[in-house]
């Protein structure tokens, strides 16, 4: 049976999460991922300061399209092996081939679309590849706007292949780049959809598993949260005021507001900011960040949140708070945008801060 990646030196399976595998075929390798490693340019642009440090997603001028599925298709397991981080971010990025080529992609369920960068693109086979224009603009977080065509990809994982993959060409700087966090793909919503995403962030392991083959470990509660347009929305509440949030694991930091949001939750009251640097579409952005004394997300209290605070492109679907791979630090998680679900593990401690 498919099992959780194994706890070094914990001796036993973990709670089975698709019937009919075992743990070698899981992916539950029992060597070590990377150690993280401080003072190094790229992991400084990464998280500096605690900001919602990665939001590589495009926010698009029109909330639906008529946009091609892809097609999903899995190995005889139903679900990839639990596959490594190939990045040191928090964010999930895995390694996939692309026309030959390995890439590391981002794992985006902030990102309305699948985005893949220019010059990626350039250096891909032309030969069977089309190309179309899109009639859309691309918002990032902070605003930046992009005009972009599109292309059909044929992407492959380990124990799944994805085809007819619509995604649009856009210039993604320092998320592709070298000093930036060498993602030139991000698979987003549209993949997102089709499949059920699990993440083991402590271990730094991701993996998709399809519909019909997952199954629930029991110490994955369900978390409240509903589908809008493509996205996992929540409420989270920042010291008590409500504010409505997408769950996007394309940001590092716990949470990330606008800054009407902000102002609302009271945040912008005089108090200490800071600032940081954070990776968005195209570009590198410094906004402030300030700290909430609380935020509770699915049922649990944090204390001392360091809060990124963002512009807001002129867009009325976009949302106000961003829940980031951080609130999952301790827990473990499965998300299923398709039917609009999702499923943690409790954190280790209720009151985290």
């Amino acid at each position: 049976m498919a099992v959780w990646p194994a706890s070094g030196g914990a001796g036993r399976a973990a709670t089975p999460l698709v019937a009919g595998r075992d743990e070698r075929d899981a992916g539950a390798s029992r060597r070590q991922a990377p150690l993280l490693t401080p003072m190094n340019r790229r992991a400084l642009l990464i998280r500096t300061a605690g900001l919602a440090a990665v939001v590589g997603g495009a926010w698009w001028a029109r909330e639906t399209l008529l946009w091609p599925k892809p097609t999903l298709t899995f190995g005889e397991s139903g679900a990839t092996p639990w596959l490594a981080y190939a990045r040191l971010s928090r964010v999930p990025t895995v390694r996939v081939r692309i026309g030959g080529l390995e890439v590391v992609a981002l794992i985006d369920s902030g990102a309305q679309y699948s985005v893949i960068d220019r010059a990626l693109v350039a250096s891909l086979p032309s030969a069977g590849r089309s190309m179309f224009d899109m009639p859309l603009v691309a918002y990032g977080v902070g605003g930046g706007a992009q005009v972009g065509r599109g292309t059909t990809l044929a992407v492959d994982l380990p124990g799944l292949a994805i085809r007819g993959l619509r995604a649009a060409i856009l210039d993604l700087g320092p998320l592709a780049s070298k000093d930036g966090l060498q993602s030139p793909l991000i698979l987003g919503q549209d993949i997102l959809g089709e499949a059920v995403l699990a993440l083991d962030p402590g271990k730094r392991y991701a993996r998709l598993v399809r519909r019909e083959a997952f199954v629930r470990p029991p110490e994955l509660v369900p978390a409240a949260v509903r589908r809008l347009g493509g996205s996992l929305v929540t409420e989270v509440t920042v010291e008590g005021a409500p504010i409505r949030a997408v769950i996007d694991t394309g940001a590092s930091s716990l949470l990330g507001l606008s800054r009407e949001a902000a102002s609302g939750a009271g945040l912008l009251d005089g108090r200490p900011q800071g600032s940081g640097i954070s990776l968005v579409l195209g570009g590198a952005i410094r906004a402030l960040t300030v700290e909430a004394d609380s935020v509770t997300f699915a049922g649990h209290l944090y204390r001392r949140v360091t809060v990124g605070v963002f512009d807001q492109p002129p867009l009325p679907n976009f949302p106000g708070g961003l829940v980031g791979m951080e609130a999952f630090r301790g827990r473990r998680a499965a998300m299923d945008l398709g039917t609009g679900s999702l499923f943690v593990s409790r954190p280790l401690d209720l009151t985290v801060g």
